[in-house]
């Protein structure tokens, strides 16, 4: 059977498909015959690094467990001929969901509420502080692809203005933004969406943070690289911006203490498309890719990069 390197962990359910097609290899057990290695299983956080590829001098293909692949030198690999694949559309709804929700959780002050209950402060002190209502804002978009759509559509029953903001203009019904700092000056709500990688680091840097302002509410499920993040914890510190719901950071799983002691904010450890249903379909479709391109060498769902191998 041909030779596949698995870098990072897969459920019982995909080891036990690829099992039946590859012997497996695991980057972790430190050796591994690599003239042999034909495959490669990964995910989107630890990617492929490059003296790994550089090391496989017959590898032809890389599937990444995961929409964002910019762990994965997609230049290096298409020039030398490797097809990289990812599992798009299969989490764009849970992705959605957990933008809306950490909206909603800013918004509605549903750790602070939660608190005062717990703490006994609803009884001793009455009523919680009100809080903002989530209808009827202006939320702007960092990236209408997929996901992005989704959390629009997400969010229509709620009465929202959708604007956006994306490297090229869309034709879509929203009000496209060339600029990302004045569509952040003119929402209520920024939510990233967009790729990682060298494009869009820190993108939302303090000029934007501070266009979004005191009374603005920042949602990142894209890459911790997209926002600055020590920008946008001063910001949150002086008040300069009013919450954050955060799906990613920078150096995950290390988050700042800084962030993790401030009260206006929601964090979450990178669990976006983390449901029982959904993250089986994002295996079934690793391995799909796996077995089709071992079968006729096409694939499912390649990278965009990718599409014309």
């Amino acid at each position: 059977m041909p030779d596949l390197l698995q870098i990072g962990g897969v459920t019982d359910v995909m080891r036990e498909r690829l099992e039946a097609a590859f012997t497996i290899h695991k980057l972790a057990d430190g050796t591994y015959p690599a003239e042999a290695i034909t495959h490669i299983a990964t995910n989107g956080h630890d990617g492929v690094p490059a003296d790994v590829m550089s090391a496989l001098p017959n590898l032809k293909m890389i599937s990444c467990y995961g929409v964002g692949y910019d762990a994965v030198d997609v230049t290096a690999a298409k020039a030398r001929g490797i097809v990289v694949t990812h599992t798009p559309n299969v989490l764009n709804g849970e992705v959605a969901t957990t933008a809306v929700m950490l909206m909603m959780a800013c918004y509605r002050e549903l750790l602070r509420d939660d608190a005062w209950v717990r703490s006994g402060n609803w009884e001793a002190k009455g009523n919680a502080p009100l809080t903002r209502s989530v209808d009827n804002q202006t939320v702007g978009i960092l990236g209408l692809g997929r996901i992005g759509q989704a959390i629009a559509d997400k969010l229509a029953p709620f009465g929202t203005t959708i604007v956006y903001h994306s490297r090229t203009q869309k034709d879509v019904a929203y009000k496209y933004y060339a600029d990302l700092k004045e569509m952040a000056a003119n929402v209520d709500c920024l939510i990233c969406i967009t790729p990682g990688g060298p494009a869009t680091n820190k993108i939302v840097n303090k000029d934007v943070l501070d266009a979004l302002g005191a009374k603005g509410t920042l949602i990142n499920v894209s890459r911790g690289s997209v926002v600055d993040e020590a920008a946008m914890i001063a910001a949150l510190q002086e008040k300069r911006l009013g919450w954050a719901g955060l799906d990613v950071f920078e150096a995950e799983p290390k988050v700042p203490q800084a962030l993790r002691d401030l009260p206006n904010v929601v964090l979450l450890p990178h669990v976006g498309s983390a449901t029982v249903e959904t993250r089986a379909a994002m295996g079934a479709l690793t391995v799909d890719n796996l077995l089709q391109h071992l079968s006729d060498g096409s694939t499912v769902s390649p990278v965009p990069e990718c599409t014309d191998m």
